[in-house]
This record gives structure tokens, C-alpha cells and sequence, in this order.
């Protein structure tokens, strides 16, 4: 039987404290980077990226179903976020051509063009919050991390929960 290095013997709950912890320094400085640069919040940028990348999917719009499943948020705090964006300009709102009770939205041109501004300095942000990385660190990173997520999603199928 082999000796535990010291990194096999970090408790789970550790490592989950220091993404956790990442995770939110991460958000905040985005946060506030969209909030100076553009006047605008993380949840509104989330909304817009959706819209984005569903269209570059070749989905030109999504319901609120859709949308709401996607950013993880209920239908009612998504209807008040979908309401100010299209007041602005930046998202139409249509009904659905095949279910009456359904909405569709999707991104304005100028919607597209403010998600591309935001976008762009959202990546150069995340870049250099992660220049202290190399690129193989990054590469290695991003494949525990997703390890990580299979176990997680395979461990909620375990406990039963869908």
C-alpha cells in the first residue's frame, strides 16, 4: 500500500471551498467591470449571451422557458429582466407561431451589437484574470473541471434527484 501524497488527502470540502471561492472573485469583477464599462448587470449580460449563442446554434430566438432553464432563474424574475431589455431595444419579444401560451425572444441588432462590445471585454477581462496561468495549466484546469462535473451530475443521479 502506498503513502497519500498531501493532495489525496485534501478534504473534498476544500477543494469546493477554493473554486467557490474563485468562482466569486471571478463573477464580482466582471460584475463590476459590466456595471462601469456598460452600465449594465451580470444577469442582463447572461440573458444577452443566451440569446447570442442560441442564434450562432441557429435557434434565431428562445421561449422563456427556454431561457429561464438556461440561466437557472425562475420564469417570473426572468419576465421583469426580458420587459427592461426589450423597452431598451436590445431584445424583441414575440409569440410563439405554434403555442399561444408561449414567448419568444430574441436579440435586436442593437442587442447584438451591445452583447458584442460586452462580450469582447468580458473575454479580455477573464484573460488576464487568467494570465497567471499557462496554457497546458489552463488545458489541465479545464478537464479537472469538467471531471469534476461529470462526478457531481453522476452523484445527483445517484442520490435519485433528476
Amino acid at each position: 500500500m502506498r503513502a497519500r501524497t498531501a493532495a489525496e488527502k485534501l478534504p473534498a470540502t476544500r477543494v469546493w471551498l477554493r473554486l467557490f471561492s474563485c468562482a466569486n472573485l471571478i463573477q464580482r469583477r466582471l460584475r463590476d467591470s459590466l456595471r462601469r464599462r456598460f452600465g449594465t448587470t451580470l444577469p442582463r449580460f447572461d440573458l444577452l449571451a443566451q440569446l447570442d449563442h442560441a442564434e450562432g446554434g441557429g435557434t434565431p430566438s428562445l421561449t422563456m422557458s427556454e431561457l429561464s432553464e438556461r440561466l437557472m432563474v425562475s420564469n417570473g424574475n426572468l419576465t421583469g429582466l426580458v420587459g427592461r431589455l426589450a423597452r431598451e431595444g436590445l431584445v424583441r419579444r414575440s409569440a410563439s407561431p405554434t403555442d399561444a401560451r408561449a414567448q419568444l425572444v430574441s436579440l435586436t441588432a442593437a442587442g447584438r451589437r451591445a452583447f458584442g462590445r460586452m462580450a469582447a471585454r468580458v473575454r479580455g477581462s477573464i484573460d488576464v484574470m487568467f494570465a497567471g496561468l499557462g496554457q497546458r495549466e489552463r488545458a489541465e484546469l479545464h478537464a479537472l473541471v469538467g471531471e469534476l462535473k461529470l462526478s457531481v451530475e453522476a452523484s445527483h443521479r445517484e442520490d435519485g434527484a433528476q
